[in-house]
């Protein structure tokens, strides 16, 4: 059942996918970080020729999409998420709040390979952050979802009680009393934890509900 759903969801986003203009890649800069990221897959086939396939996103479009090169050739681009076919497979992009969150090549016999952000990138410096001092990247990574949960924790609370005011709501259904009563400050300050938090998961590729949920509000990638 869910790999029908899953293949359904699949087809849905390749309808999706347009044919590139045919320009060219341009090398990833250090100033680049600030306005998009970028993605590498080498893959190598039976007869061990290689293909090169680089994937662009960039920050603050009105639509977030991506975009798919190969050999730096700019061959198409999707809106997010995203299941773009190429030889022997596709590559799927999926994305929340904060912009990708998971991203992967998937072989034709469904063996699954990741895609490797620019080193220069954002992505690039925390995942070699993550490799070259395990300890600390660990550490990181528990305050982000420790960060989440509470984020969550005083924050839905507060959204029932609010919804419960609606008027139709309160005849119907009845009110909710929030156990937390906080000031705007404190939301807008819970609210900022929460997103830097949320990043911080995002920049691992860690797709998880919790991300989801808490950057619902916000701007994506």
């Amino acid at each position: 059942m869910f790999q029908s759903v899953r293949q359904r969801k699949r087809r849905r986003g390749m309808k999706k996918v347009k044919a590139g203009d045919g320009h060219l890649l341009k090398n990833y800069r250090l100033w680049h970080i600030f306005t998009h990221s970028l993605f590498h897959i080498t893959i190598t086939s039976e007869n061990n020729e290689k293909t090169y396939y680089a994937l662009k996103s960039r920050y603050f479009a009105e639509d977030s999409s991506v975009d798919l090169y190969l050999n730096r050739k700019h061959i198409a681009y999707s809106t997010l998420p995203a299941t773009i076919p190429i030889k022997d497979g596709i590559i799927e992009v999926k994305s929340g709040g904060s912009g990708i969150n998971s991203i992967q090549y998937i072989t034709d016999k469904k063996t699954t390979f990741s895609v490797s952000p620019d080193k220069r990138s954002i992505r690039g410096v925390r995942m070699w952050l993550h490799k070259s001092y395990p300890m600390v990247s660990s550490l990181m990574a528990g305050v982000a979802i420790v960060i989440l949960l509470m984020s969550i924790a005083l924050s839905l609370p507060q959204l029932i009680e609010s919804i419960s005011k609606i008027p139709w709501v309160a005849e119907n259904i009845g009110t909710f009393q929030s156990p937390f009563t906080l000031s705007i400050w404190m939301n807008v300050a819970i609210g900022i934890a929460g997103a830097i938090a949320a990043t911080e998961r995002a920049l691992m590729l860690r797709s998880h509900w919790l991300i989801d949920m808490e950057t619902a509000g916000w701007g994506e990638n």
